[in-house]
């Protein structure tokens, strides 16, 4: 994975800490919380794959799951580490690693596995067909994924609000309804983004059985600013709608047009690990 995304992480830890914690990206977090809580085993060991300053992580340790994080950004993993054990936890590793070098997990190593931030960032198929099949071949048979990717038809969606200048030239909306690979000064940093047909396509081709996906934001996808007002204005409405959108991810008619495209798979139990 690029040094530009790594420098990026390495430099924006605590913001990465904080970011889900403002009103809008509340639904992320809940909504992959509901995943996790629905579809994850009860116990067992859970390896957080681009675990940034450990959000999740935490999550699953004080639910009683054993956690590896692996993180490119020694920054995000430092600042993890000390966020955990300052609640008394304590993670099974802290591994220094881009995902494309996930060899460094055994195979069948957990029975879960999260993967929400590296195929963001990896550019070329193969490297994120990569990352798919090590996480195929580290679960147990039988286990479960989530494997998160930016959505461009989201991205679309949201730009309305947020960066419509750019649509100025009329040829740039039309680039969000297909993949979009965008380096360090068309993005937030170099990244990926997807549409779904091709995402679960991909995801598919790692051997995966598909249990479901999500729209992480759901009906509230690209209302940064209407959430943001609600919840300093109406705070009952805002609590209403952020339980509503989390409980309703998965539904059809809002998760092919989020930000955040989550796809929940099982590897089969009757299967031989791969890498």
């Amino acid at each position: 994975m690029s040094r530009i995304v790594q420098a990026y992480y390495d430099n924006n830890a605590d913001r990465e800490w904080s970011r889900l914690e403002n009103p809008y990206s509340r639904v992320e977090w809940l909504s992959t919380l509901r995943l996790m809580d629905r579809y994850f085993p009860d116990t067992g060991h859970i390896c957080d794959i681009g675990s940034g300053p450990g959000r999740y992580a935490i999550e699953l340790l004080q639910q009683g799951y054993q956690v590896t994080l692996m993180d490119l950004s020694s920054n995000e993993l430092a600042l993890a580490q000390k966020r955990i054990e300052g609640l008394g936890l304590q993670a099974e590793a802290y591994l220094c690693e881009s995902a494309i070098n996930m060899h460094v997990l055994n195979d069948q190593c957990c029975d879960g596995a999260l993967v929400l931030g590296p195929l963001y960032h990896l550019l070329k198929e193969e490297e994120r067909s990569q990352v798919i099949r090590h996480a195929y071949r580290i679960l147990k048979p039988g286990g479960v994924a989530l494997l998160a990717y930016i959505n461009a038809w989201g991205v679309l969606k949201s730009g309305v609000s947020e960066f419509s200048e750019s649509c100025r030239d009329s040829e740039e909306i039309y680039k969000y309804l297909q993949e979009q690979r965008l380096n360090e000064n068309e993005g937030f940093t170099q990244c990926y983004f997807t549409i779904p047909v091709k995402a679960i396509e991909e995801v598919k081709a790692g051997g995966f059985e598909i249990i479901t996906y999500a729209g992480a934001e759901s009906f509230l996808a690209g209302m940064r600013e209407e959430v943001s007002r609600l919840y300093i204005e109406d705070p009952v409405v805002y609590g209403n709608l952020l339980q509503a959108a989390s409980e309703t991810s998965e539904a059809p008619q809002y998760r092919d047009a989020t930000e955040h495209m989550v796809i929940v798979v099982r590897k089969p139990d009757n299967s031989e690990f791969g890498g």
